[in-house]
């Protein structure tokens, strides 16, 4: 077997192989004479059928099928040969056999893309800043209220409406007199400053009382959803049945049981509560550290990609896109170009992380692993159960595996990482304030 590889752009290799006529020929004979022995055709007894007929009839079926195999077979040999990572699937075809040359009896070029060589860097210039935080008193009472709201019961009342009021109403929606799907309900519960309606829709709904009907003007915002409604004048006609007030319930044993707590008293529901918040505190700053990490690896690292794992890539976010979508949504609709630079990204990100890995000998230690699965079983009511089902699951298992390996990484890389601690509030990390948008320039 004869190879050659060039280099034709980046990461993709040309590779040529030639394989020996004797080799060819040897493995149809074999072949042939293989088949020969099991043969059945009129005229001859099973098995009895001469070589010569067999030949005649099938060797250029058996010839092709050699080929086949012997590509496939040599293909490999020759990638651990050349010492070569592929990435993705080859593209083979018939290569040129030269003429008159009787020790070449066929020859392909697969051509296909390697993986990068590399040598992953992390210094100090990359930039963590630490969230620094602890829970205070005052953010597990705030818990506290949003359980006892979560509770919350409306009971009528005969005044007017006003802002946190539940009222019951009908509506009825018309653009340019004529009415439009999803614009009417009956006896439908809205709670007064609650944003569940277009904006301007509940604040006319203010001092209305049981009985009383109204006529508002509302124009739906321009980037509103429905495309035929998008800026449009509309019209509610407006019934209200009933107005209710909220009642906030005390916390007493009954309520406090409700929440999963056995004894039903108030320490062991705020114990229950800081437990929950430290551990989505934990998770909050991990994944912020582990953030920063990664996106100092990849600013450090800037390596070739081969095209064909950001193809993967990209078709795996289409597929987890599509089953957030309705059945009847059409993928065609989703460009590979909004799926490019993060799937780039994220290719690049597995590059630099596996190396690392690899070169630091890095394991998925047994127990880190365990620790990693109890900690994600302890959020369920039955850990045990969610554990042996992890256990039970080989690619689940995996995925964890893969989890420690990647915070492994991160804590190599924060040891050579300059690190800040930054002080910060549970309610600020918990609830980061949304960017701001971009000014618009006087021009656009």
């Amino acid at each position: 077997m004869q190879v050659s590889v060039e280099t034709t752009q980046g990461l993709e290799r040309r590779m040529t192989v030639a394989l020996p006529s004797e080799d060819i020929d040897s493995a149809v004979l074999e072949r042939l004479q293989s088949l020969s022995k099991t043969t059945r055709m009129n005229g001859f007894r099973p098995g009895k059928v001469p070589f010569k007929v067999v030949k005649k009839r099938y060797e250029p079926q058996v010839r092709s099928e050699v080929l086949g195999s012997m590509i496939n077979r040599s293909y490999f040999d020759a990638v651990q040969q050349e010492k070569l990572r592929p990435a993705g699937q080859p593209d083979i075809v018939p290569g040129d056999t030269p003429e008159g040359d009787a020790d070449i009896g066929f020859s392909f070029v697969a051509t296909f893309e390697v993986y990068p060589e590399f040598e992953p860097t992390f210094n100090d210039s990359i930039k963590v800043s630490r969230p620094v935080v602890s829970i205070e008193e005052s953010d597990i009472e705030e818990m506290l209220e949003n359980l006892r709201k979560q509770r919350t019961e409306y009971v009528a009342v005969d005044r007017a409406s006003q802002d946190g009021d539940q009222i019951i109403i009908d509506f009825l929606g018309r653009v340019d007199g004529e009415e439009f799907d999803g614009g009417k309900a009956e006896k439908a519960p809205l709670v007064l400053g609650s944003n569940a309606m277009i904006p301007g829709f509940e604040s006319q709904l203010i001092g209305m009382s049981a009985g009383d009907e109204k006529t508002i003007q509302i124009t739906f915002p321009e980037n509103y959803q429905a495309e035929h409604l998008a800026g449009k004048d509309t019209e509610f006609d407006i019934t209200v049945h009933e107005v209710k007030e909220s009642s906030l319930p005390e916390f007493d044993e009954e309520l406090i049981k409700s929440f999963g707590i056995e004894d039903g008293t108030i320490e062991s529901l705020r114990a229950d509560i800081q437990k929950n918040m430290e551990r989505e505190l934990k998770q909050r700053v991990d994944g912020q550290v582990k953030n920063q990490v990664m996106d100092g690896l990849v600013e450090l690292n800037p390596i070739d990609v081969p095209s064909s794992l950001v193809a993967e890539e990209i078709k795996r976010q289409r597929e987890q896109l599509m089953q957030q979508m309705p059945a009847e949504s059409d993928s065609s609709m989703l460009a590979d170009e909004l799926f490019t630079e993060q799937a780039t990204r994220r290719v690049q990100l597995g590059l630099v992380v596996g190396e690392i890995i690899q070169q630091k000998e890095i394991k998925a230690d047994a127990a880190a692993v365990r620790s990693q699965v109890e900690q994600l079983a302890s959020s369920y009511q039955d850990p045990q159960q969610v554990i042996d089902y992890y256990y039970g699951n080989e690619e689940m298992l995996k995925n964890i595996e893969g989890l420690v390996l990647e915070e492994a990484v991160t804590a190599a890389v924060l040891d050579a990482a300059t690190v800040t601690d930054e002080p910060t509030t549970f309610k600020d990390i918990m609830n980061p304030p949304e960017p701001e948008a971009p000014a618009e320039s006087e021009n656009s």
